[in-house]
């Protein structure tokens, strides 16, 4: 079992998750003929988006409202390596935080046998790159609606 990477208070809301399945493609390969460590961000990144599309909360949501959300941290542990031809699933999960970050973790699973976990932190940058340092107006009514518990998690 891996420890959780994020500290989560009573009152906090449960993470949002989402799972979507990719296959390991040859072109991702390394000469050990496995998944190059490089190439799991992408993983990652798939999972991040596919559920920042589920809850409205994406790349393009944040730039509709000029704010950019990029990685400030970057994690991975790698269990067993990826195979080429093998799908497996990305468990995504984005946990609550308090401050104008997204803290997101990550699973890599092959059936119930995870491969990689990991997790990111992403920053909330205005359009004149300047650091928020409080959630933007429409986030924080996406926040209170998790918080009420109006999502499906």
């Amino acid at each position: 079992m891996i420890k959780p990477f994020f500290k989560q208070e009573e009152n906090y809301p449960k993470p949002l998750k989402d799972i979507v399945s990719r296959k390991v493609r040859f072109d991702e390969l390394d000469p050990l003929n496995i998944m190059w460590h490089g190439n799991y961000a992408s993983f990652f990144e798939e999972g991040r988006v596919a559920l920042g599309e589920k809850y409205g909360i994406g790349y393009l949501d944040f730039f509709k409202f000029g704010v950019s959300i990029p990685l400030k941290k970057f994690f991975a542990e790698f269990i067993a390596p990826l195979e080429f031809g093998k799908t497996y699933q990305i468990e995504t999960f984005l946990y609550w935080n308090e401050a104008a970050r997204l803290d997101f973790s990550y699973n890599i699973k092959d059936g119930a046998i995870l491969n990689t976990a990991g997790y990111s932190v992403h920053l909330m940058i205005s359009k004149e790159k300047g650091i928020l340092t409080a959630k933007p107006p429409f986030f924080e009514d996406f926040c209170r609606a998790w918080k009420e518990g109006k999502f499906d998690v």
